[in-house]
């Protein structure tokens, strides 16, 4: 397919092996293995492993035989070669084990979503200013996905002119084997807290805002009365501080009839353009996901971005985190997207019965 875009090249890894250790702490949700997978091939090297579950521990290290298994979290804390540590813990369990890995003088790298409450937020924004250590966040549904990194790519080189709105899709399955913790409210935050917070970050970025407000959000249990605590729908309106909008819709319906978990997709529409990304499958075709479809006033094209970008977050996280530098997210892009989903959960319109957070 004929195109006239130059794509960046693909990242390679940024350090040598063993010049930037860190460790696992909280493997409660299998994004620890992304997160791990991104900073290993970027060149980072996993020191330490530690779970309160000693059996997923034990996998984690068979998966990557350069990790030991700490007899608890402070052995990993007081390794002064650990300049940073990973964690995928029970949501509400994110800040609290970044915030010891602040106060222990390391980095923190915590999968979305990063904390469940305005008070770990506050929390998080103070220690973050008050030491300069960084609380990086794991919104993988952009950073490790090239489809979302060739759209991004794509807005640089002003192929849709000025993003003006962004409409983010993320349907999820439940599948079965869920812990208690995913019906609890408390410990997952809520679903626009969780898995909706992917989408506010994607707002932020495409449209280049720093700011933004929720000016509607609803939350409901549909389908699912036996799990008074899961929300399985919920969708935010929120205006962006440039004039642009966001719209997002989460939920767990993705029927088993569908190849993949959730056919996630996302809408970028431009003054000159638009795009749209199927991240995960491009249903009634044999695509596969990661299509991106762009319409501009050249003309309209389909890229299977599959092998096109790599995923250049992790190897400028660890040279961020060496150079002291902000390159890969700031820290107050990565804490206005969780602040816009915690402000969509907790002023959310209650569309079902829902119990008491």
């Amino acid at each position: 397919m004929n195109h006239p875009y130059v794509f960046d090249p693909l990242p390679e890894p940024v350090v040598e092996p063993g010049e930037f250790a860190f460790a696992a702490v909280g493997l409660d949700h299998a994004h620890i293995y992304g997160m791990t997978d991104g900073l290993t091939g970027a060149g980072a090297t996993v020191t330490w492993v530690f779970d309160s579950d000693p059996e997923r521990a034990a996998a984690f290290a068979e998966r990557y035989p350069t990790a030991r298994v700490a007899s608890s979290e402070q052995e990993v804390l007081d390794d002064p070669d650990v300049r940073l540590v990973a964690t995928a813990a029970i949501p509400s369990e994110r800040a609290p084990i970044g915030l010891r890995a602040i106060e222990a003088g390391k980095d923190a790298f915590v999968d979305k979503a990063p904390m469940t409450s305005i008070a770990q937020l506050e929390a998080v924004r103070e220690a973050t200013a008050r030491t300069g250590r960084k609380y990086a966040v794991y919104y993988g549904e952009r950073l490790h996905s090239e489809a979302a990194i060739l759209a991004g790519q794509l807005i640089e080189r002003d192929a849709i002119g000025k993003v003006v709105q962004v409409v983010c899709f993320g349907p999820h399955r439940i599948g079965g084997g869920r812990p208690d913790w995913f019906y609890d409210l408390e410990q997952y935050g809520g679903i626009l807290c969780d898995i909706g917070s992917h989408n506010f970050e994607q707002m932020l970025y495409y449209t280049g805002a720093a700011d933004g407000r929720v000016s509607t959000s609803t939350v409901a249990n549909y389908a699912h009365p036996a799990t008074p605590g899961l929300q399985d729908f919920g969708d935010a309106h929120v205006v962006l501080d440039n004039g642009a909008t966001g719209y997002v819709r989460v939920d767990w319906f993705t029927p088993d009839g569908l190849g993949v978990f959730g056919d996630g997709r996302t809408l970028l529409l431009g003054t000159d353009g638009y795009i749209e990304l199927r991240k995960y499958i491009d249903i009634g075709t044999d695509n596969g996901g990661g299509q991106v479809f762009l319409v501009n006033q050249k003309g309209q094209y389909r890229f299977n971005a599959n092998g096109m970008t790599g995923f250049p977050y992790f190897g400028r996280l660890i040279r961020d985190c060496i150079d002291r530098t902000e390159t890969a997210m700031t820290q107050a892009h990565a804490l206005k997207a969780a602040e816009l989903s915690l402000r969509a959960q907790g002023d959310a319109t209650v569309l079902a019965p829902q119990p008491a957070a």
